[in-house]
């Protein structure tokens, strides 16, 4: 669609695409980096900066919103070519993922969808925390610290640097402020209804941290009664990266559940 986009491309098999969130200083490889060579065994796993994110361009003309990061994940699967997928989606990644299935689920195998916004979805402290960063080091180790992750050992000096750095590239933080503050835009605006969700037919497995500081578990419990073919799982002691906090397990949980052994 016209947008230089950055992504992955590792191993043979179904395609499964990856959508990361929306925090600060994340792109496809940070969101991704425990999940693309595992689940590449198996699959063809792609993962890309969504547009305004990580090394993807970033259009001047571009508004950004759900519908905006939505056409550009159809864009990428028309671009290689892919007519059916699996996806897996990160926080934003898994309300995109959402509009993906009532866009067109007939292009859709399966979906996880992790710590995803949905109904029930209210502010939380961590998601204002997100919101209200201000790009440095000492700013971004609180924030991982405070709010991502319960097993404070995951957040090393590497991942913060790898988080602040993108966070402070040129253009970065000023298009997170127009997506989310930048009336402009309409980046903010991912509610859904119980109509919308209880109309999604596509095979769904719902992950959550039961300690979640960023979107409430309670979310996806919610979503799981309304979801018509949906599992759940809670993982104890996980924050909102369940795919880096407890990343073997999750996929393992990911691989059954793509290869139909969770269902």
């Amino acid at each position: 669609k016209g947008i230089r986009t950055l992504y992955h491309d590792a191993g043979e098999g179904d395609p499964v695409v990856l959508l990361h969130g929306s925090g600060p200083g994340v792109s496809a490889w940070a969101n991704w980096q425990h999940t693309i060579p595992a689940l590449a065994r198996t699959n063809r796993a792609l993962a890309f900066d969504l547009v305004g994110y990580g090394a993807t361009e970033r259009p001047p003309d571009i508004r950004y919103s759900l519908r905006s990061w939505t056409d550009h994940v159809w864009a990428f699967l028309d671009a290689l070519g892919l007519d059916r997928v699996s996806i897996i989606g990160n926080s934003l990644g898994g309300r995109i993922a959402l509009q993906l299935a009532e866009d067109d689920s007939s292009r859709l195998n399966k979906m996880v969808l992790m710590g995803s916004p949905g109904v029930g979805m209210t502010i939380t402290e961590g998601l204002k925390a997100l919101r209200s960063y201000e790009p440095s080091p000492e700013n971004m180790r609180a924030l991982l610290t405070d709010y991502f992750a319960v097993d404070k050992s995951i957040i090393t000096d590497d991942l913060v640097r790898i988080r602040y750095e993108a966070s402070a590239a040129p253009g970065a933080h000023e298009a997170y402020r127009q997506m989310f503050f930048d009336p402009e835009h309409d980046g903010s605006n991912l509610g859904i209804t119980e109509e919308q969700v209880r109309a999604v037919s596509v095979p769904t497995l719902l992950v959550h941290g039961r300690e979640d500081k960023v979107v409430p578990p309670e979310v996806s419990w919610t979503m799981v009664n309304l979801l018509p073919d949906a599992d759940l799982h809670v993982f104890a002691r996980c924050g909102h990266w369940t795919q880096i906090e407890r990343a073997a397990e999750f996929n393992a949980l990911v691989a059954d559940f793509l290869t139909g052994g969770a269902r």
